[in-house]
């Protein structure tokens, strides 16, 4: 009798049949699986009963495992694929494992299953840029010194950086031997030739010239004491080491001038130049003359009293409307003033220093 069988399976098949002597039936075997084959009728139907072998018949050959997800460098191990079975079918892919916790550049990629996401490193904040230290003050510069240093930028994530330290106190040039008093009275008592000298020197002092021995050019009438007689021979340099002079005699031969005749910290006296703040207060104090001599009666008492006038000149060499010619130009001998208030005319109490002779 002729035998049909129809099997379907994955693999190729392994078919044998082997025929029960004096019957019409037989086993066939397929791969694994065995199946009892009878046949009847003249049409040759095949009935096929299977049985399968539950040992060793699983769906095993046609199962496979996913591999575990890859270990990525520096986060955590992936969790392991699960094992599909499908009934002889093919295992489908073990499960992602799932990315480190800090990826470590890209993410590795596991066997049979999708690229783990690897996290991405975090960047470290930049270290902040320290302050820049702060500038020291000009020559006689401003009362306060230096600027202060800026302060520290705080980038994210990065360090706070370091503000600059304060400007150290302005100093004056190391030539300076004359200048303007940047402090000032309100009149024309000054405690005498004495208290005139030691505000001179405590202002000295204050910019790194204190060393010198400090005289406020002034004259008095008891004793007799002319104001050129109490100064150095020269030459003469202001606080920022330009010369106002180069002897006595060209010193009190020239007219004032607002960025010569500075105080010991480099400032410009009020007066009547160009964008000057208000008030004026360009007179000084000098009961001179302007060859440096005594101008009689016009000394406050010898600077002891708030009785009387004054002698003032014009630091920035300057009278009204900006003039320039006649009295008001010299810096010594401008016009006259008043001890009880040194304010009305333009002034301030303040006075000219000059090292000793």
């Amino acid at each position: 009798m002729n035998f049909r069988t129809k099997t379907r399976v994955k693999a190729a098949p392994t078919l044998s049949v082997r025929r029960e002597p004096g019957t019409t039936v037989g086993w066939t075997t397929v791969g694994c699986m065995n199946a009892y084959l009878t046949a009847a009728g003249p049409a040759s139907v095949l009935v096929a009963s299977c049985l399968a072998m539950l040992a060793g018949c699983g769906g095993s050959s046609g199962t496979s495992n996913g591999t575990g997800g890859v270990t990525h460098s520096g986060g955590a191990t992936g969790s392991g694929g699960a094992s599909v079975n499908s009934g002889g079918a093919t295992g489908s892919g073990g499960v992602t494992g799932s990315g480190g916790v800090t990826g470590s550049g890209g993410a590795d990629t596991t066997t049979g299953g999708a690229p783990g996401s690897g996290g991405a490193s975090a960047t470290g904040g930049t270290t902040g840029t320290g302050g820049t230290t702060g500038v020291g003050g000009n020559a006689g510069g401003a009362s306060t010194g230096g600027r202060s240093g800026g302060s520290g930028g705080t980038p994210a994530g990065g360090a706070t950086g370091t503000g600059g330290g304060a400007g150290s106190s302005g100093t004056a040039d190391p030539m300076m031997n004359f200048f303007v008093t940047s402090d000032t009275s309100t009149t024309g008592n000054l405690g005498g030739l004495t208290g005139a000298d030691a505000r001179c020197q405590k202002l000295a002092a204050t910019v790194g010239q204190g060393a010198k021995t400090w005289r406020a050019y002034l004259s008095v009438a008891t004793p007799l004491t002319n104001a050129k007689d109490r100064i150095g021979p020269g030459p003469y340099f202001n606080s920022q080491g330009v010369m106002v002079a180069l002897d006595k005699t060209a010193l009190h031969a020239r007219t004032g001038d607002s960025t010569v005749f500075i105080t010991e910290k480099g400032g410009k006296v009020n007066g009547q130049w160009t964008g000057s703040p208000s008030p004026v207060e360009h007179d000084i104090l000098t009961g001179s003359q302007r060859d440096g001599t005594l101008l009689a009666g016009t000394t406050c008492g010898d600077w002891a009293a708030t009785t009387g006038s004054s002698t003032v000149g014009h630091s920035d060499g300057f009278g009204p409307g900006q003039a320039t010619t006649g009295m008001y130009s010299f810096w010594n001998d401008a016009h006259s003033g008043t001890c009880a208030n040194t304010a009305p005319g333009g002034g301030a109490g303040r006075l000219y220093c000059f090292v000793g002779p």
